[in-house]
């Protein structure tokens, strides 16, 4: 029986996103198995998504496309379309907000619906009404939804991830009184928040259950934690132990997304090892143009700028993550690529460059805007609002600089993506 003052929260779950929306867009492949995968003439030639089809032939995300084909032969391949995923996602919260005004998006595929108030307006159960959206969201959008439901975000969370998705209806509810019985003798890799190198930690401790962790009192989990991680590690070690009791006084809050960003940055695997100085410098130009044009348009500069990179060989990689603080906050591409290429060039080792990415720290309003007694600072931020001006309109290769145009260059290439993949 739910208390009064207890919520009911669902998080809802899109089966096999990416694939189902390619499902949905091409009805010919209904009865097929599907993938989605990054292009495999690039490094990127990673599964994305499986269909249950693909699954059954033991496909699964992350897994190389190679080992994909080997597995099944027959699967039908397809390349992301990351605008349409988001389309659809977005299409997928509009509808639930018919529901509820408490929509959290959690990711792409994922988003918190607070129902509390709901269930008495539509007067149904709370498994009710999350069987309404379901159909609501397969008419509309042709793709299957899961939903976890709970008395908190973390409970509702680890309901999908281990129940809901499970279940031929793909609803489940996990109570705070089902979690002794029905959570805690799960294994400890199934709680939300734990990776393999997180497990192995665990199983280090004794600790091989979501049960063994919520019950070691908190204050001698804080113990193991500083011996094994250091003194910095009593707020993870109150999270973990949080996380297997269930207990998350967190809200469901709109708009979580739209809040002051603390960086703003751009990273890409280069389709092949680049290995000299001007390949990269090219590169690291059009990251930077990136982060600059990300900058102006939420209208922030930067004090800091950081920058990654990683070495071949794969098995053994190199590299460095260094910052540096600039002389002046500024989102001018040309005066944050000098710091860039700086860092760069002081760090790097030398070996084949098969990953780099550039990001902006320390944000200020660029209203706030510090004077150069030696340029036209004004002058500048005209001409860089004029150029993304005509990017704006015309498209990011309306303009591009002419070291684009070299062998090395990818502006082009990734002006046709959203995070790295195709629109």
């Amino acid at each position: 029986m739910r208390e009064k003052s207890e919520r009911t929260i669902y998080l809802s779950d899109c089966q096999s996103f990416y694939a189902s929306v390619e499902k949905a867009t091409h009805p010919g492949l209904d009865n097929l198995p599907v993938v989605v995968a990054g292009d495999p003439a690039r490094r990127s030639g990673i599964i994305l998504a499986a269909c249950p089809i693909a699954k059954s032939f033991g496909i699964s995300t992350a897994q190389r496309l190679g080992e994909a084909l080997q597995l099944c032969p027959d699967v039908i391949v397809m390349r992301p379309h990351m605008q349409r995923y988001i389309d659809v996602s977005l299409a997928i919260t509009d509808i639930y907000k018919e529901y509820t005004d408490l929509v959290e998006v959690f990711s792409i595929d994922e988003q918190f619906l607070d129902v509390t108030g709901s269930l008495n307006h539509f007067r149904c159960t709370s498994e009710e009404l999350a069987s309404m959206i379901q159909k609501k969201v397969a008419a509309s959008m042709n793709v299957r939804i899961r939903v976890g439901i709970g008395p908190t975000k973390i409970l509702a969370k680890q309901a999908t991830d281990n129940f809901a998705k499970k279940n031929p209806n793909g609803i489940f509810t996990l109570g705070k009184e089902d979690v002794e019985r029905v959570l805690w003798p799960l294994s400890v890799d199934k709680m939300y928040g734990v990776g393999s190198r997180m497990t192995r930690h665990f199983v280090a401790l004794g600790m091989t259950t979501i049960g063994h962790v919520a019950q070691t009192p908190l204050h001698l989990l804080k113990q193991k934690f500083r011996a094994r991680f250091g003194k910095q590690s009593d707020i993870q070690a109150e999270v973990m132990w949080r996380t297997a009791n269930g207990l998350d006084d967190s809200p469901v809050t709109p708009g979580t997304f739209n809040v002051a960003p603390k960086s703003i940055g751009h990273g890409m695997t280069l389709p092949r090892d680049y290995t000299t100085a001007e390949e990269v410098d090219i590169v690291l130009l059009e990251l930077t143009e990136e982060v600059c044009r990300d900058a102006r348009a939420k209208g922030y500069t930067s004090g800091t700028v950081h920058v990654f990179c990683m070495c071949s060989p794969y098995d053994a990689p190199t590299g460095f993550s260094q910052q540096r603080k600039m002389p002046f906050a500024t989102n001018n591409t040309l005066k944050v690529f000098k710091s860039v290429r700086e860092i760069f060039h002081r760090n790097w080792n030398g070996h084949p460059v098969r990953k780099v990415g550039v990001t902006l720290g320390s944000l200020d309003d660029e209203e706030v805007t510090q004077l150069d007694l030696f340029e036209d600072v004004t002058k500048l931020r005209k001409l860089d609002s004029v150029l993304d001006g005509i990017k704006d309109r015309f498209g990011n290769t309306a303009i591009i600089r002419a070291s684009s145009l070299m062998k090395a260059g990818l502006a082009a290439d990734r002006a046709g993506k959203i995070g790295g993949h195709y629109k």
